[in-house]
């Protein structure tokens, strides 16, 4: 058994303009394996990471303290402290955490750590890929980037051996 308090741990920041928290990646502190957990604390006016969701990776968060928005596939729904919230690996899991309050709000977010797994932007465009590590693990990867959903090709392009044409 690895136990970690959260009060041994620093926050790490992220300010992105209104994508602005703090966060204490607890599951890494503990070297859990199959399990993310992380602490936010979201202040008054700011937003958590941008609208998404994952095909490979449920999600659920869990409202420790204070109040928020959560932006859902189903529009806007209010958060406050004790709410749970379980989002499924496809578009209906889309979610970002709102803070339209004059406090803090302060979450768990837990997720399962399946690898690969892909991050849907669709507000953005893109797609996110992760192999070897999901997101928000800590090892190496052999494979990850974002990629524009525009960039589509065709499967052959690219291969000296075919003219880009489908014969089957």
């Amino acid at each position: 058994m690895n136990r970690i308090n959260e009060g041994d741990l620093e926050w790490r920041e992220n300010d992105r303009e209104r994508n602005r928290f703090r966060r204490k990646q607890l599951s890494n502190a503990t070297e859990a394996e199959d399990l993310g957990c992380s602490l936010y604390e979201l202040p008054p006016g700011e937003r958590s990471w941008p609208y998404h969701y994952h095909v490979g990776n449920e999600e659920a968060l869990y409202v420790l303290s204070g109040s928020g928005t959560l932006r859902c596939d189903d529009g806007t729904v209010s958060l406050e402290a004790g709410d749970f919230v379980s989002f499924p690996t496809n578009e209906g899991g889309g979610h970002q955490v709102v803070n339209e309050s004059d406090e803090p709000v302060r979450y768990l977010m837990l997720s399962t750590m399946n690898e690969p797994d892909i991050t849907v932007y669709p507000e953005m465009e893109k797609v996110g890929v992760f192999a070897d590590t999901p997101p928000g693990g800590t090892g190496d990867r052999s494979v990850h980037g974002y990629y524009r959903i525009e960039d589509d090709v065709d499967y052959w392009e690219g291969d000296a051996d075919s003219d880009g044409t489908d014969s089957g």
